[in-house]
């Protein structure tokens, strides 16, 4: 299992883990693992790299929506998107593994059993944490918050020798260490910032401030995705915004606000931006595609 999708499983499970709905998600995860492991259509589609991601996530979503809990379908469908298709029903396993041991065992114990991390390690288990807390945040105002109180906390620990000492300390219990956290962010920032901020004393982070400012990044590349810029060149209603947020969102699976602008110069159509993402569908660039289609070389003919 990448370091990613176990700092996904923990923020989505960690708090319930000890409950009933803990066990319960273990459970349904392994009976998920034994349903693809012994159903030879299902194993054979879910392993083929030739079945596009959006297909084997559709798949499965059909299939188990209503036979598992929301957090189970949620950790399944992460593990589509994040995995090799090759290796799915052993991460299916590991993931159920990693539940039940979220379940059985406490919070100390847990940490105890943790691999040591480095950086690049570190980073994609926070990574995958981060996408788990903004996913469950509404709207981008939301995660621009969490943005602002990250870097603003980043600048009060950079800021105290003391604090980087306490919070940095790998001899001290981590559990104690997030206390410490808890108890200067409770009350002034949002409770997914807290949930943030501890993440840091989670992997035997060197550098604490740098980890924050990490995850200050993060939060401004989840804003970027939950906002799509579109240039259009004429006004675009009620209905084609719906579809448009409605094909952002299986592109993104997640939410996407739409900020509209008119670009008369262009010919027809939009261009849309979603984070690193461009699609240019104008009538532009419709047409210079057909240009050089046109114009290149007819290879299919002799001499």
């Amino acid at each position: 299992m990448r370091e990613s999708l176990r700092g996904y499983t923990t923020a989505v499970i960690g708090d319930i883990a000890r409950q009933g709905i803990g066990g319960r998600i273990a459970d349904e995860l392994n009976a998920v693992a034994h349903l693809v492991s012994r159903t030879n259509v299902l194993a054979v589609t879910m392993t083929d790299f030739g079945v596009p991601v959006p297909a084997r996530r559709a798949l499965l979503e059909d299939l188990l929506r209503e036979r598992v809990s929301a957090s189970t379908l949620r950790l399944v469908l992460r593990a589509v998107e994040a995995e090799r298709a090759d290796e799915f029903p052993t991460v299916l396993h590991e993931l159920y593994e990693l539940g039940r041991h979220m379940h059985d065992l406490g919070a100390e114990e847990l940490q105890a059993e943790e691999p040591l991390r480095g950086r690049t390690q570190w980073r994609h288990y926070a990574a995958g944490y981060a996408t788990a807390v903004f996913e469950d945040v509404a709207d981008t105002a939301g995660i621009e918050e969490i943005e602002d109180e990250l870097f603003r906390f980043a600048r009060i620990v950079e800021a105290s020798p003391a604090l980087l000492r306490a919070l940095s300390d790998s001899s001290v219990p981590t559990p104690q260490r997030e206390a410490l956290i808890v108890a200067l962010l409770e009350g002034k920032a949002t409770a997914a910032t807290v949930r943030l901020a501890r993440v840091v004393v989670q992997g035997h982070v060197r550098d604490l401030v740098r980890a924050l400012d990490y995850l200050v990044e993060e939060a401004a590349k989840a804003r970027g995705w939950r906002v799509a810029r579109v240039r259009a060149a004429m006004a675009v209603d009620a209905d084609e915004q719906h579809e448009m947020v409605g094909a952002l969102r299986e592109l993104t699976h997640g939410p996407v606000e739409l900020q509209i602008t008119l670009d008369p110069g262009l010919l027809g159509g939009a261009v849309v931006q979603i984070g690193d993402l461009l699609v240019d569908a104008t009538a532009e660039h419709r047409l210079e595609q057909l240009e050089e289609h046109l114009l290149r070389p007819d290879t299919t003919r002799g001499a």
